[in-house]
């Protein structure tokens, strides 16, 4: 097979400019100091990956796939004393002597080091999110994964198992006055998890040809998995717990996990008053258009009843224009059929190099995995750059009539179509594939997630803008959706640092979200069991089109859009604050660049 390789750095961004403009210590007499940092990444990652096998197995590095860390006091300890010897061996790099993307990976790993250690001494949410202990994922992954023969994945697992009481116990400790939602949470997600230990792995146990007496272990071992997750289930059931911390973090701890997690030009309170910007923004856009629409959809049958308010004319016209849906027994194999149309226009219009040696597979969710989002994207790590893809989606097996067509009101035909978008093709899936060639294993390992979700949330209006379904009635869903990113930040600070009540949340996310009604509940939950995540989609969304906006303006006609896209997937998962500064730091020589 023809090997597929993807733009790095040396990519021609525009077609005035010359390669890759980067020298490192460049107009410099002083000694080359970035063959140290990079022998020192290296060193720091495989020190990292001894601290936190499991993150290890997850991104495709296996050396430590039988390992269980215990999580009590003496991991954490070790954790904080990785991060004491990390952080000052960065001090011993002058910064400025640096290249541009080493400069970025030492901000990447101080960050890092310092959200550990924040998490550790001041979130402490090892005391209060039970839901934070959970083995179901990390074994999943080993038998779902291809990187080794099956005989010898099931033998770490079965020794990784050795350690699951011992992790049970040690959370058990751990929990105090814990948040009742991430109680709930925990119950649910520990006991969907089971499945992993009493039937996948039985299955997988039933494909090779171990001994009886291994085979007969290793059966014991699974069900005494099995006993120490349902004991910590049923030990939070019957928790004394009279007073529960509040799910809510509060305005400080959410400004300093916003600082860590989203790594922004901007604080949390500037992205929410551009959020608060934005909607006024949407509703007007979308009144125009449902205006328009109003006598197509509504009007004709109700000629004297059209709204004075703009916003119930637009819900009125979303929620006729939703009845357009799948079934319920059809959801994911519209999604199945959808994403080779993607793909084909993707490559008509040519807006960026697909990798078709990279396998996308459609799944059911993951029972471990239920509870926090309907779709999702699992992407293999960069050590295992040829592993699946995989497609999560949320079944609506079981689900009452009523809740059921509310969600898929909620996905109906046009939304469905941009959350394929978002989450594949070329969003999650393409991005996360790029990002797993990055020159730079540190931009790919701790990848940013507001630049990740920016980039998914973005590549939405980007398919519109090249003539994707070019109706009006597809741009007043995406107005609608992207309304919803919009919201997801008004929503996050207001919940967590405004005490914004769960009336007032269902209030913005149905009235002025348009949001069915299963979709705000579902969004209620999330935002309850999660802090600033939600505020990833704008924030990165932003920060993208607006640095993809001012290019275009200071290259007029000489601008490729194609080249930008990959030019930008090519420094991997990084704060789009870095990349744009690679980015300019590149063309800082192009005449046609400057001649604004």
């Amino acid at each position: 097979m023809k090997k597929f390789i993807f733009p790095v750095l040396a990519i021609v961004l525009l077609s005035a400019c010359g390669g890759n403009q980067e020298t490192a210590q460049s107009n410099s007499l002083a000694p080359n100091i970035n063959p140290r940092f990079d022998s020192y990444k290296n060193n720091f990652i495989e020190a990292l990956w001894k601290v936190y096998p499991t993150w290890a197995s997850s991104q495709g590095y296996h050396k430590y796939d039988s390992i269980l860390v215990v999580p009590d006091e003496a991991s954490r300890a070790k954790e904080l004393a990785f991060v004491k010897a990390n952080l000052d061996s960065l001090k011993t790099f002058d910064i400025n002597g640096l290249s541009d993307n080493n400069k970025t990976d030492y901000y990447m790993i101080e960050n890092q080091l310092k959200s550990i250690e924040w998490g550790i001494n001041e979130l402490k949410a090892y005391e209060w999110n039970p839901a934070d202990y959970n083995v179901s994922g990390s074994f999943a992954e080993i038998l779902n994964g291809n990187y080794d023969s099956l005989d010898v994945r099931l033998r770490n697992f079965n020794l990784k198992m050795a350690n699951i009481g011992a992790y049970y116990e040690a959370a058990k400790k751990n929990i105090k006055n814990p948040t009742l939602v991430h109680t709930e949470l925990a119950i649910d997600q520990n006991l969907g998890g089971v499945s992993v230990f009493e039937k996948d792995f039985h299955e997988a146990l039933n494909k090779v040809r171990f001994g009886e007496h291994e085979k007969q272990m290793m059966e014991a071992n699974a069900r005494m998995a099995v006993k120490a997750i349902k004991d910590y289930a049923d030990w939070l059931k019957k928790l004394k717990n009279p007073t529960p911390r509040s799910f809510r973090l509060g305005k400080e701890l959410y400004a300093k996990k916003f600082e860590y997690d989203i790594q922004s030009g901007y604080t949390a309170e500037q992205i929410y008053e551009k959020a608060l910007a934005r909607k006024k923004e949407l509703h007007e856009k979308m009144f125009e258009i449902a205006d328009k629409l109003w006598d197509k959809y509504v009007g004709k049958e109700n000629t004297n009843i059209k709204p004075t308010d703009r916003l119930q004319l637009i819900k009125q016209v979303i929620d006729k224009i939703s009845e357009k849906h799948v079934q319920p027994d059809s959801f994911q194999t519209a999604i199945e059929k959808q994403l080779p149309v993607l793909t084909e226009f993707i490559k008509k219009k040519d807006l960026i190099t697909m990798d078709p040696t990279k396998p996308l597979v459609v799944r059911r969710e993951p029972d471990y995995m239920a509870g926090v989002a309907g779709a999702s994207i699992s992407a293999p790590g960069p050590y295992d750059k040829n592993g699946n893809t995989y497609y999560n989606v949320g079944s609506l097996s079981g689900w009452p009539k009523d809740k059921a067509e509310s969600y898929l009101r909620e996905y109906n035909h046009y939304i469905l179509q941009i959350l394929n978008i978002h989450e594949a093709i070329p969003g999650h899936y393409t991005q996360l594939v790029y990002s797993n060639q990055s020159p730079s294993l540190i931009k790919a390992l701790f990848g940013n997630n507001a630049m990740i979700e920016g980039w998914a949330v973005y590549t939405e209006r980007m398919m519109l803008e090249n003539g994707y379904d070019d109706s009006p009635e597809m741009w007043l869903m995406y107005y609608k959706w992207n309304l919803r990113s919009t919201c997801n930040t008004i929503l996050d600070y207001s919940v967590h640092t405004k005490d914004m009540s769960q009336e007032d949340a269902l209030n913005l996310l149905i009235n002025e979200a348009f949001q069915q009604q299963a979709e705000a509940e579902g969004k209620w939950k999330r935002v309850s069991v999660t802090q600033v995540q939600l505020c990833c989609y704008f924030t990165g969304y932003t920060e993208i089109y607006d640095f993809r906006e001012e290019l275009k303006k200071q290259m007029n006609d000489k601008f490729n859009l194609k080249l930008f896209h990959e030019q930008f997937l090519s420094y991997g998962s990084a704060p789009v604050k870095y990349i744009r500064q690679l980015m300019l730091k590149e063309m800082e020589k192009c005449p046609a660049f400057k001649q604004n």
